[in-house]
């Protein structure tokens, strides 16, 4: 295998100064993630220093460190570890051939990102990057920059914020060369206060496009026009993806047999018709979005219909357990990752359109970072509950006592004050036939429930 990194160029790249010759095939900054080969990033911590696990890291196989202070084993020494992966992940994008797509969007931008990097691998199978798990914060989106390989000639990389500034900030180190947003919904309004400041602050990725970028703008928002408005200051050329007179649209999306949708899309320059494995009006969108950016970069659309019809289930988002019990089987499905109430209701209209279950359960935990709106937005989510024809909900904490109330005895309610009380309740109450939804905001921890919970395998449909 061809090295990543040499030391001599980790040095030049970061104004460092490397102990010894050495190369290295990765790069990582989590000690417990260390293979053979990699590069170790000893990052300040706000509980642990990294430098603490730099022995570790030389242990599990690391062939060279960055560090602010000499350590035994091959090094390149540094003043700020933090600024030399920033500057790592420059390098990395100043060298690229590749053509980059950035994604951000309150809903759906893992899901899209992972369908994204599926349809553009369908196109040139390994010779595409892109951001792993969720890394897509300030230390996360330089960490996949400088794991790009050398001869990518695509990557996906996914931005995230929490406040205004933090995508202009992270756009500006990826220079995309295609921006997709896959919607707005009121995430974080706790920290930006309104749906317009939260488009605003999205439309932040517009701001790093290379010279004849591409934007891509979803079409069902009620802010399209100022994601236009934005993408006009920085885009050649903008899409927009949806339904009505979007540039990309669905002619017709209809329930595929096993699930998942059949598609007749409208695209820019031709038609296709496709399926995708994944359920729900949610990922009909997402598929014109994919279908969208790899157009806009002259891919083979056909070869993504292709991939978008393999996609497997994602962790966290969607992926199907078969459970056997007593008696017959559950159907879990893992949306613990995280929630807003736009992903709240999408995902609780697709629990809706399960067929042949004996009984509809979710398991929900609060939708954090929502501010003075929090209350009415938790009580708001009734109205899907009762169309989606939920027949028991497990309700985790006194944050989702709005929605308790708001129900009232329409539905039968369990309200319990933790994930474990959730899971010990879920297992009381499981029969043979149920399909179960559970969802809620990251840092409720609902991955241990599925985890407990989830005794067979991820299902293929």
């Amino acid at each position: 295998m061809s090295p990543l990194w040499t030391s001599t160029e980790i040095a030049e790249a970061t104004g460092g100064k490397a102990s010894e010759p050495f190369e290295v095939t990765g790069v990582t900054f989590d000690s417990r993630e260390v293979v053979p080969g990699d590069l170790f990033v000893a990052m300040p911590g706000t509980i642990y220093d990294g430098h603490r696990f730099v022995d570790g890291a030389f242990a599990s196989g690391a062939a060279g460190a960055v560090v602010a202070y000499p350590v035994s084993g091959p090094h390149v020494l540094v003043d700020d570890t933090f600024a030399a992966l920033q500057a790592l992940g420059r390098a990395s994008r100043q060298r690229s051939r590749a053509k980059i797509f950035g994604v951000t969007g309150s809903v759906g931008k893992t899901s899209t990102k992972e369908a994204l990097y599926a349809a553009l691998d369908r196109n040139r199978s390994g010779r595409v990057h892109r951001s792993v798990k969720s890394y897509n914060n300030h230390t996360g989106v330089p960490l996949s920059l400088a794991r790009m390989p050398r001869d990518a000639e695509f990557a996906v990389l996914e931005m995230g914020m929490n406040n205004k500034g933090e995508i202009a900030a992270l756009t500006r180190q990826v220079r995309p060369h295609v921006a997709l947003i896959t919607a707005i919904a009121p995430a974080h309004i706790e920290n930006l206060g309104s749906e317009e400041a939260i488009a605003d602050a999205k439309a932040e990725i517009f701001e790093g496009l290379e010279a004849h970028g591409v934007a891509i703008v979803p079409n069902d928002t009620p802010h399209r026009d100022r994601l236009v408005k934005a993408a006009r200051r920085h885009a050649d050329r903008i899409i927009t993806f949806g339904s009505g007179d979007a540039d990309v649209h669905a002619v017709h999306a209809v329930s595929a047999e096993g699930g998942g949708s059949l598609i007749s899309a409208a695209l820019l320059e031709s038609e296709l018709t496709f399926t995708i494995s994944q359920r729900g009006a949610h990922w009909v969108s997402n598929a014109l979005a994919v279908l969208a950016a790899v157009e806009a970069i002259g891919a083979d659309v056909g070869l993504a219909g292709l991939a978008l019809a393999d996609l497997g289930g994602l962790k966290g988002r969607g992926e199907r357990h078969v459970i056997e019990i007593e008696g017959g089987e559950v159907l879990l499905i893992d949306e613990s990752y995280n929630a807003n109430p736009a992903s709240m209701e999408a995902t609780l209209k697709s629990l809706g359109q399960e067929r042949e279950v004996a009984r509809r359960i979710a398991v929900l935990g609060p939708m954090r970072e929502l501010g003075e709106q929090g209350s009415a937005l938790h009580a708001g989510l009734a109205p899907v509950v009762l169309s989606a024809q939920v027949d028991r909900l497990i309700l985790i904490g006194e944050e989702m006592r709005p929605l308790a109330d708001a129900l009232g005895e329409q539905v039968p309610i369990n309200q319990v004050p933790d994930v474990e009380a959730a899971t010990v309740t879920l297992m009381h109450l499981l029969r043979p036939g149920d399909a179960v939804l559970v969802k809620a905001s990251n840092s409720v921890g609902l991955a241990k429930l599925v985890e407990r919970v989830a005794g067979g395998v991820p299902c293929s449909t």
